[in-house]
């Protein structure tokens, strides 16, 4: 290892160079730092503390864990990671970029915070999330996460049997309405200037799917806060307790222009994303990606296991790398660590 783990107990930036950085402190961030972590690897991970799912009162789906808070989950992930001798660093990343290589050949990158520290790191992960990108409807903004959700797997449970309205941003709310049709007998789709072909038109009318064509001006806040409604562009106010709508999912890339790293649209409008292959390989030597930064659609469950995948190819990748150094070393006769 390049740092002690004794170097972590302090809280500080260690002064050498750690075997990896990972910037995210989220479901991937966490779990790849888990796995490094306890493969005896020194390990920083950056965490901004605004993961995306920070509005939701609960985690869903995540077998063991359904319901959990999202900040107690990270709280216990940082925990784990702390546990083995990882380092969690609160802060942003304002610049990351390969930097000149080891004396033996092997990669190195300097990843700078908005305090001005910098860290070494042989390798990284990036698992820097998505932000949603919201519909400009007046009021709709301020009940995200609440009465304003987007995935049914995630919420709809919660939501089932309101009386719900679909916010349409084009062909994938076509889906999206299918789905919370299963959760409530009440759903309406506001189409919001998006076309609907006869089909999908005669479609929804046989699972009795209303559809409102005129434009949606406003959302309605009720007296307790929550939503009361939708008003239309003729001054109608129809009635909906929750509105679904599918996101504009980006990735979140602030600070790694350094890096190179490829992006790549994905199909149907719904976001873009880190371009990765198998575990989240890229095509920055020595950079891997995970989580919801390349897989705009992974629930938290998923992102912990794509973490976790890269994270194992990392080490793996170390591991031949200090193989290599070792036998040059040996070759030399030069003693190494």
């Amino acid at each position: 290892m390049s740092v002690t783990t004794a170097a972590y107990a302090t809280g500080n930036l260690p002064g050498g160079t750690v075997d990896a950085v990972v910037i995210g402190g989220g479901a991937a961030g966490l779990n790849g730092a888990l796995m490094l972590a306890r493969s005896r690897r020194s390990v920083v991970v950056i965490d901004s503390g605004t993961p995306r799912n920070a509005p939701a009162e609960g985690v869903h789906g995540l077998l063991g864990l359904d319901g959990t808070p999202p900040a107690e989950l990270y709280k216990r992930g940082r925990e784990e990671v702390r546990h083995y001798g990882g380092l969690i660093v609160s802060g942003e990343v304002i610049s990351a970029e390969p930097a000149a290589p080891s004396a033996d050949g092997d990669l190195r990158f300097t990843v700078t915070l908005a305090d001005g520290s910098a860290l070494t790191a042989r390798r990284l992960l990036v698992a820097t999330g998505l932000r949603d990108v919201l519909p400009e409807v007046p009021g709709l903004a301020e009940h995200w996460g609440h009465g304003v959700v987007h995935c049914p797997y995630c919420h709809g449970w919660e939501v089932r049997d309101e009386p719900i309205g679909i916010l349409a941003i084009g062909s994938a709310s076509v889906h999206h309405a299918l789905l919370f049709r299963q959760l409530t007998d009440d759903l309406i789709y506001f189409t919001r200037g998006t076309e609907l072909d006869d089909d999908t038109r005669a479609r929804f009318a046989a699972r009795n799917i209303r559809i409102v064509d005129t434009p949606v001006e406003e959302v309605v806040k009720a007296d307790d806060g929550g939503i009361a409604g939708v008003r239309l562009a003729d001054g109608q106010v129809v009635a909906r307790r929750v509105l679904a709508v599918a996101t504009f999912m980006q990735a979140r890339t602030e600070g790694l222009d350094g890096l190179g790293l490829p992006m790549e649209d994905v199909p149907g409008g719904m976001g873009r994303r880190f371009a990765s292959g198998m575990a989240g390989t890229t095509d920055v030597p020595g950079v891997w990606v995970a989580g919801n930064a390349t897989d705009l659609t992974a629930q938290v469950g998923p992102s912990a296991a794509a973490g976790a995948l890269a994270c194992a190819h990392i080490n793996a990748h170390l591991a031949a790398a200090d193989t290599d150094a070792a036998v040059a070393a040996a070759e030399s006769g030069t003693a190494t660590a």
